[in-house]
């Protein structure tokens, strides 16, 4: 019965989420050319620690504003990376922008908060040794850690492979080059919805700290005050994990 539930309510979920990230693209369209966002800190008792927050692909540096502006006002300076752009680069490539920002911002201790992509260059910067102390772990949402099978055979055509999708084929390179790093997982959580159509195969990331949420889509996911607040409390749980504050 809760399997027929499901494909019943696919059509709708998927034209809501689409529709969702439809809206939100154009408001990042309409922001082009403005000033990277810039987040106020609100009165907190918590720790205040340091939230760098990645995009997902053509995903730019305001589509993670709502969530910012949250984690702000409950005391957490946010960072942005406004040189990645639309997110369209390699992982290399969008590390060393990271590593740049990290460092002309002189950031500390801060803790990577990520939507889709953004999760997958969090991890790369996790391995970097360059890192430093700049950051120490990674709260990601709907992160495609062992790729996507959405585009079936379509992702074997090389003309797809040579394009940023390609970057989500289960076998590609950079891909599992990361998912080979088992380490550092520990230092993840890995937030996932319950259904998500672009990665079917979930976000599970063995090692990790690994949440099912109680949303559909992966796009409306990252916009649900639900999830902020589930956010929030990893952002403390990783923070307390990595002893960078105490219990």
């Amino acid at each position: 019965m809760r399997r027929l539930t499901s494909l019943i309510r696919w059509p709708f979920d998927v034209a809501l989420d689409l529709t969702h990230a439809a809206l939100a693209q154009l408001a990042a369209l309409r922001a082009r050319g403005d000033s990277p966002p810039v987040f106020a800190l609100g009165p907190s008792d918590c720790a205040p620690i340091p939230v760098v927050l990645l995009p997902g692909i053509l995903e730019s540096s305001t589509y993670l504003a709502p969530l910012g502006g949250f984690l702000a006002s409950k005391g957490h300076p946010v960072h942005v990376v406004d040189t990645l752009g639309w997110n369209i680069s390699t992982i290399d490539e969008s590390v060393e922008r990271c590593i740049a920002v990290l460092s002309e911002q002189d950031i500390h201790g801060a803790v990577f908060v990520a939507h889709s992509k953004g999760g997958l260059i969090g991890k790369a910067l996790l391995l970097d040794p360059r890192l430093g102390d700049a950051a120490i772990a990674l709260v990601a949402v709907a992160t495609p850690f062992a790729g996507s099978t959405l585009g079936g055979p379509f992702q074997r055509l090389p003309l797809v492979q040579h394009t940023p999708l390609g970057l989500f084929f289960p076998t590609n390179q950079a891909l599992t080059r990361l998912a080979e790093e088992r380490d550092v997982n520990t230092r993840i959580a890995s937030l996932a919805p319950e259904w998500d159509q672009m990665i079917p195969g979930g976000s599970h990331l063995d090692g990790a700290t690994n949440v099912t949420l109680e949303n559909r889509g992966h796009f409306r996911t990252i916009d649900d005050p639900r999830v902020w607040e589930q956010v929030h409390i990893h952002v403390h749980k990783m923070a307390e994990l990595t002893g960078e504050i105490q219990r």
